[in-house]
């Protein structure tokens, strides 16, 4: 009898224990304790990884998912509309200025609307897509800024300068020091200055022989910018210019900002005559039938 009554109070005992144990209340320096934690928690999983993800959860035998499929880098979803400068592309000047001043929140009910660039490229990282890609690419969606390209400077200086030179000569730090056995690209060269915007552009989302791609690196606006300047170096080196004010280096290569500016005006100025021309037309229309009206009486 005496035995039973052990047994039953040593296991009563350990059942206490063994609830008050596991559900141990956190402390500073103590994380606590759970009896069965997985029926009142779900085992996470790390979102965006691309190496090993057996530590994150083994349940891959039994998941109707596996867990790279949950956790890894995913497309965004197709037709998705990218948040920025994507539209812009493809307009005329006036009409990517009206497009600024809604993303900047400077029209009535717009909202400022960061950009961070993801705007699709349709070309692979082959020859023969560069080769598409310089041919096809020949406008630069922006306009010449000179505070644009202050900006650009130092991306240029931080990216590329590195390798091709502060003057774009491909006398960079890193082929001086004999890192390099082949020169970088001399931007200033006569093949060069005549490049499409589309060679640059390629070059950067890409990378060429032992340059990487800079296209995790510097956003949609970023690259264009960037070229923007690579322009202002070669106007430099061939005398001419390459700016707000004036593009002699190449028309095809950038609009100047003042000409954006410029049309702006014009077409502002077009909008009122013709508002004008209705009014009038109107009022003409009106005064008619009031003396049409007029005859008619008499």
């Amino acid at each position: 009898m005496n035995a039973i009554k052990n047994t039953v109070l040593a296991f009563v005992l350990g059942m206490v224990i063994l609830f008050t144990v596991s559900c141990e209340q956190a402390g500073p320096n103590n994380p606590g304790t759970e009896f069965m934690p997985d029926m009142g928690h779900s085992l996470a999983y790390e979102a965006n990884v691309y190496g090993d993800i057996r530590s994150s959860n083994n349940w891959d035998e039994e998941s109707t998912f596996k867990v790279k499929e949950l956790a890894g880098p995913r497309l965004p979803v197709s037709g998705t509309v990218p948040r920025g400068y994507a539209g812009i592309a493809g307009a005329s000047s006036n009409d990517a200025e009206k497009m600024m001043d809604v993303l900047n929140g400077r029209t009535p009910n717009s909202i400022y609307t960061p950009k961070n660039g993801h705007v699709e490229y349709y070309y692979e990282d082959t020859e023969e897509e560069r080769t598409r890609a310089t041919a096809e690419i020949l406008d630069n969606p922006f306009p010449i800024v000179d505070a644009n390209l202050k900006e650009a400077k130092e991306l240029y200086n931080i990216y590329c300068g590195v390798c091709h030179g502060e003057k774009g000569d491909g006398n960079g730090y890193i082929y001086e020091i004999g890192v390099y056995p082949a020169a970088p690209a001399n931007f200033l060269s006569e093949e060069f200055v005549a490049a499409s915007n589309g060679r640059y552009y390629h070059a950067v989302m890409h990378g060429k022989n032992v340059m990487g791609g800079y296209a995790d690196k510097l956003s949609y606006e970023e690259r264009w910018q960037v070229i923007h300047y690579i322009r202002t170096l070669q106007a430099k080196e061939t005398g001419t210019e390459y700016s707000e004010m004036a593009n002699t280096l190449n028309a095809s290569f950038g609009i100047p900002g003042s000409s954006v500016v410029k049309a702006k005006a014009q077409d502002e100025t077009h909008q009122d005559e013709a508002h004008a021309e209705a009014h009038g037309e109107d009022h003409g229309a009106h005064a008619s039938d009031d003396h049409d009206h007029s005859e008619g009486a008499h």
